[in-house]
């Protein structure tokens, strides 16, 4: 009984914290459409490995997620508003900017 018990404890620890980590869906998608649009233009964000000078360096400035939809969703500065993108696009950008500078 205590070798099934511990067989069964090892089997849980092996599966449950040393499995690969499952993709995160909405951070893909956001990192899809900050790549794929002028984001990487103007910003810098190491995980997209954009090196833009216009607009402020995410890296340092770690926006977390509702200042990056304000930003994106009105505009901030010179950066223009996104009126193209929905809200589920914003919602997706910003979880990307704000995990990818957070972790």
């Amino acid at each position: 009984m205590k070798n099934n018990f511990f067989y069964l404890l090892i089997f849980f620890i092996c599966t449950n914290f040393f499995s690969p980590l499952k993709s995160d869906e909405v951070f893909n998608i956001g990192k899809n459409i900050f790549v794929t649009s002028d984001c990487v233009t103007c910003h810098t964000l190491s995980n997209a490995g954009s090196k833009g000078q216009i607009g402020p360096n995410l890296d340092e400035i770690r926006p977390g997620k509702d200042r990056v939809i304000y930003a994106v969703t009105n505009g901030i500065g010179v950066m223009p508003a996104y009126p193209d993108l929905t809200a589920d696009q914003i919602e997706a950008v910003a979880h990307y900017v704000s995990e990818s500078v957070n972790n």
